[in-house]
């Protein structure tokens, strides 16, 4: 799948549960974006860090889907966060695209903005496989 979305579209059951949606995904580059609300805060009222990691993750995975052959499949092997802000409110939109690809191997880079201030920049790695396994 392929190209830009009017309405964010949710892939997973957990993408569903936290609100976040896709709304593009293609071989340039994919954007999540994800409604701050209660449910994402923690103790000290700001968005908890595993929803930003959320959205990364899956904003990953939305840019190296449109790069995948038929039969392949990808697995995240480690993600590294830079959190550069706290965010309170608003809407987080991630924007991920691949950097490098090889048989195996993906690196991947995310920027999180928070209606358009930067709050975290993140780099990640995935391994790719046949569907059938490798």
């Amino acid at each position: 799948m392929s190209g830009t979305f009017d309405r964010p579209i949710q892939y997973s059951p957990f993408a569903k549960l936290i609100g976040l949606g896709i709304t593009r995904m293609d071989k340039e580059c994919s954007q999540c974006v994800l409604q701050v609300g209660e449910k994402l805060l923690n103790i000290n009222g700001v968005v908890h860090g595993g929803a930003i990691y959320s959205i990364v993750d899956t904003g990953m995975g939305g840019a190296l889907h449109a790069h995948m052959a038929e039969g392949q499949r990808f697995a995240t092997v480690e993600i590294k966060i830079s959190y550069l802000a706290a965010v309170t409110s608003g809407t987080l939109t991630c924007t991920s695209k691949v950097i490098h690809q090889t048989r195996k191997l993906a690196v991947l880079e995310s920027e999180v903005h928070n209606d358009g201030r930067l709050v975290a920049k993140a780099m990640g790695t995935y391994y790719i496989s046949k569907a059938e396994g490798d």
